[in-house]
């Protein structure tokens, strides 16, 4: 099967869609992809790569066709509301310049929701379904992540919104709770297929190294990976330190990654006195952190109390579930559901820090045996639900119905 997929982002940027263009790959199916050039986070091009060149590119024998774009420079909304429109025309432009044929076309569509305008035009173009994969819900989106609450610009995004749904005969979703949503948005249900991500291989149960259990100091260590972002509300983890400062247990929180909030989450930090008690380790391959999950007592995923992330199965789920290690979660939702039904962890409400805090007391007064018994209920949890190659063998199921 040739394959055409479709996502703003790509290699070098880090995105799950990189591995699964590889999974598909492994699979013995021809993958190209077209996508646009690398600028994401810094909002400036990677090295090797301008406006004009290189538009032909190669990532582990996948052939890439890179489209020009305006960049997401310091990320305010106007430059990237002009991003994702730039994608949108310099997309389609290219889409004119590629001369082969596929049988289906994978649109991967994170934020934002507008590369569903260039698969679209690629099925018409090719001749080849199109399969749009949605991980983010506009305009809610829109409205709590990007802060936007202008009732006229919500409605335009939402009317977008829909045009881009009417497009495609199956539309895939990252969550079931996502499911109501959508059919609200005129989508009618046959044409919605519950699509979950899964994690690579590479995050999985290691030893533990010493050199890396050294970086973390004495007592618990709750480790926090990924974007350092309002999104994830860190004054929730933050203000739990403050309650824990007066409970007798010794704790780290180790932070792994980056986010625009991560400057004033540090200011905060310092101020409340609490530095001795976080850890900022910067950012990691992905491929090595699975080396960092093994030296943690639990690993940690919070997010803020509104209606997109109740629905929204975090990125880093899976990949903790696959580490085999204990969850302490600060979330509502499908995320929680998920905690509570594999029974590997501990959940409170979302930004609630009294009871997150309680939940890491209640943590650290479980037994050895207990605490290992929930690493190994999300193991088991992940290979039944998100294992990479039962769900790689289920997108190619989809796409020959």
């Amino acid at each position: 099967m040739k394959i055409l997929v479709i996502s703003q982002y790509f290699y070098p940027e880090n995105f799950r869609i990189n591995d699964l263009c590889l999974g598909l790959k492994e699979l013995g199916h021809t993958v190209s992809v077209l996508t646009s050039k690398p600028n994401y986070p810094k909002g400036i091009f990677f090295k090797g790569y301008t406006f004009f060149g290189k538009s032909i590119d190669n990532y582990k024998g996948i052939k890439v066709y890179r489209s020009p774009i305006i960049t997401r420079g310091n990320a305010s909304g106007i430059r990237l509301f002009i991003n994702y429109i730039s994608f949108v025309i310099f997309g389609i432009l290219r889409t004119l310049f590629i001369n082969e044929k596929f049988d289906k076309i994978l649109v991967y569509a994170p934020s934002p929701i507008t590369v569903g305008y260039v698969g679209a035009f690629a099925s018409f173009k090719f001749k080849a379904k199109a399969y749009l994969w949605v991980h983010d819900l506009w305009p809610e989106s829109v409205k709590d992540a990007g802060g936007i609450n202008n009732k006229f610009i919500l409605k335009l995004v939402n009317l977008m919104t829909r045009s881009i749904y009417f497009f495609y005969q199956t539309i895939l979703i990252q969550s079931p709770n996502f499911k109501e949503y959508i059919i609200e948005q005129g989508v009618k249900e046959s044409k919605i297929i519950y699509y979950p991500f899964y994690a690579e291989d590479y995050y999985k149960i290691v030893p533990k190294k010493e050199e890396i259990k050294s970086l973390y100091g004495n007592g618990l260590n709750f480790i926090f990976a990924g974007n350092v972002g309002v999104a994830q509300s860190f004054d929730t983890i933050i203000d739990a330190a403050i309650s824990l400062k007066e409970k007798p247990i010794d704790f780290n929180f180790i932070i792994i990654g980056d986010g625009r909030d991560r400057k004033r989450v540090e200011e905060k930090i310092l101020k409340l006195s609490l530095y001795n008690n976080f850890k900022f380790l910067g950012s990691h391959p992905p491929e090595k952190m699975s080396d960092f999950f093994a030296c943690a007592d639990a690993l940690i995923v919070s997010l803020k109390d509104t209606k997109i992330f109740s629905m929204t199965i975090p990125g880093k789920l899976q990949s903790y579930l696959a580490s085999g290690k204990p969850i302490i979660a600060s979330l509502n939702g499908i995320g929680a559901t998920i905690i509570k039904d594999s029974n590997s962890g501990l959940v409170s409400d979302a930004e609630d820090p009294v009871s997150f805090a309680d939940s890491i007391f209640r943590f650290s007064q479980l037994t050895e045996q207990e605490k290992d018994k929930l690493g190994i209920n999300a193991r088991k949890y992940f290979e039944k639900e998100f294992q990479r190659s039962r769900l790689l063998k289920r997108l190619i199921d989809i796409f020959e119905k």
